[in-house]
């Protein structure tokens, strides 16, 4: 039985749609505890949000089920997608979402979801689709028969780091997708026009001042001591960053 099921989504915690794939989590999968990773990601935006999926995937414990959805092309083409990325399992849609972890994975095995169940809605494949694979992986029973091995994910971003912001928490500091280790802390961050320099901690420089750090995550992060970073320069997600090193 897996550790835990993490859920990755856009859905937003305060509408309908967090609570139902719970039900079916709960219904099918009882005893396995269900955390919640993030339900604000970038709302239709794959890319920023695989960016910050495979930084916060770093987090997760080894043997767990990550139900991953940033799916705005849901009922359309695009493929349902199991990987397991260094012994964790992470199941979604295959629209890039899942790429940039694979990507960086030592060791990437990918399925394509071929089962579906009698009552599938159109408009959320993670109630009635992912959730109930999520279930199955999570009881230690992998659908065998509904689910065929591929090769690759169909879309892949890479798992180059994506100079750009990815995400805006709610003290308006702004995740890029830029890792940290090994950036010099004499480099400067530009964004907006604005060129930062790196402090450690918030408190390193005076209330209102905005720096850049390497956040917990790992993440170069841009910051305001007791102030929105995002508000005082203007910041969006998918705006371009640079580095410039003396």
């Amino acid at each position: 039985m897996a550790m835990s099921i993490f859920l990755f989504t856009d859905f937003g915690a305060a509408d309908i749609y967090v609570g139902q794939v719970k039900a079916v989590l709960q219904q099918r999968a009882s005893n396995v505890p269900v955390i919640d990773l993030l339900h604000d990601a970038p709302a239709f935006n794959a890319q920023s949000s695989a960016h910050l999926l495979a930084a916060l995937a770093m987090q997760i414990p080894p043997g767990s089920v990550t139900l991953a959805v940033v799916d705005p092309g849901v009922g359309g083409a695009r493929n349902a997608v199991a990987l397991v990325a260094d012994g964790n399992w992470f199941i979604g849609p295959d629209n890039g979402l899942l790429s940039v972890l694979a990507g960086r994975a030592k060791a990437c095995i990918y399925w394509r979801i071929t089962w579906r169940p009698e009552k599938l809605s159109a408009s959320f494949h993670s109630r009635d689709l992912f959730a109930p694979v999520t279930a199955a992986i999570a009881r230690g029973e992998f659908p065998a028969g509904k689910a065929e091995s591929v090769a690759r994910l169909s879309v892949d971003f890479g798992g180059n780091d994506l100079g750009e912001i990815i995400y805006i928490d709610h003290y308006g500091n702004a995740f890029t997708g830029l890792r940290a280790h090994g950036l010099p802390r004499d480099a400067r961050i530009v964004a907006n026009g604005r060129c930062l320099k790196h402090a450690r901690v918030f408190s390193d420089v005076p209330a209102g001042e905005v720096f850049w750090y390497e956040n917990s995550l790992g993440l170069v992060e841009i910051a305001g001591n007791a102030c929105s970073a995002a508000e005082n320069l203007g910041l969006q997600i998918r705006q371009s960053v640079a580095v410039e090193t003396r």
